[in-house]
């Protein structure tokens, strides 16, 4: 590999159902901004530098089969959040990982999982 490449940022595309319900659970429930939402075809929510992107699919299975990661500052206070919010995965409450991170994950209202977490190198 070059060294003059850089890796930059990555964007999750996440298949939904219903695009404006997407849309308005990350904004509702999670403070994301609306930039975009056409039903049926394509939407955008952006919380400071972090994108989600989502396209419009007719099978819940590959929504329930899709996952993305996060990294957030913050995540015991996320993770508060989400509880009182009542969207945290039932198998995924807040949790300190071998591999240096605390995290937990929600489902969306299509069964994407999202995985938040913060690393923590301990």
């Amino acid at each position: 590999m070059h060294s003059s490449i850089e890796f930059v940022a990555a964007t999750p595309v996440l298949a939904s159902l219903d695009i404006e319900r997407s849309v308005s659970f990350f904004e509702s429930k999670l403070g994301f901004t609306r930039m975009h939402a056409v039903q049926g075809v394509y939407g955008v929510v952006n919380h400071g530098n972090i994108g989600i992107h989502f396209w419009a699919c007719n099978d819940r299975k590959i929504a329930e089969a899709t996952s993305c990661r996060v990294r957030v500052i913050g995540v015991e206070a996320l993770y508060h959040h989400c509880k009182a919010e009542n969207i945290v995965h039932p198998n995924a409450p807040l949790e300190r990982k071998p591999w240096g991170t605390l995290e937990f994950a929600i489902l969306d209202p299509d069964g994407n999982l999202v995985v938040f977490h913060e690393q923590t190198d301990a």
